[in-house]
């Protein structure tokens, strides 16, 4: 009987060390990636604000194409919504709302996932000589939420890579329809 109330108690204390460490980590986390693209911003713009417009540059589209697509009105600005459904774990389920916009300067969505939760992913647009520089940021807090803070220690390293995957595909998208 004594050898399982050790047992017991010592993975109690694991758990709550686990649990303290948990707190000590960061309750948000940041990712950020960015590109030059040799268009100005007003054509890079409708890109990023008509949610329609999203999947032909989206880093997850083609992931699974056969991914279900629903989209409200308004088409673009603020209050457009688009919400997908796919079986791939990698793209999973959600939506994603246009929270925010100034024209050719800047779009913020709330998106919202099965799970972690929400987060929110910004775009920002800045003219420079030969072009633009844009901006993709992701943000997202857990509070208490303990495994979303370890989780947060990985996002740059899972989500970077799509973003300068999107970016990519951005770029090649508005300067060849300039």
């Amino acid at each position: 009987m004594g050898f399982i109330k050790r047992f017991v108690f010592t993975i109690l204390i694991a758990l709550a060390v686990v649990a303290a460490v948990a707190l000590l980590l960061p309750d948000r986390a940041h990712v950020e990636r960015s590109i030059a693209i040799d268009a100005p911003p007003s054509k890079i713009f409708p890109f990023i604000n008509n949610l329609r417009e999203f999947n032909r540059w989206s880093p997850w589209f083609s992931r699974d194409p056969a991914a279900e697509y629903r989209y409200s009105q308004p088409a673009s600005g603020k209050g457009a919504r688009m919400s997908w459904h796919s079986t791939l774990r990698d793209v999973g389920n959600g939506s994603q709302t246009i929270v925010a916009v100034k024209r050719d300067e800047m779009v913020k969505t709330l998106l919202d996932f099965d799970w972690p939760g929400t987060a929110y992913a910004t775009f920002l647009l800045a003219p420079v000589p030969d072009g633009s520089i844009v901006t993709w940021q992701f943000d997202v807090q857990f509070g208490f939420d303990l495994v979303g803070r370890c989780i947060g220690l990985f996002m740059d390293r899972w989500i970077g890579p799509d973003y300068e995957q999107g970016l990519n595909n951005l770029k090649r998208l508005a300067e060849a329809e300039q």
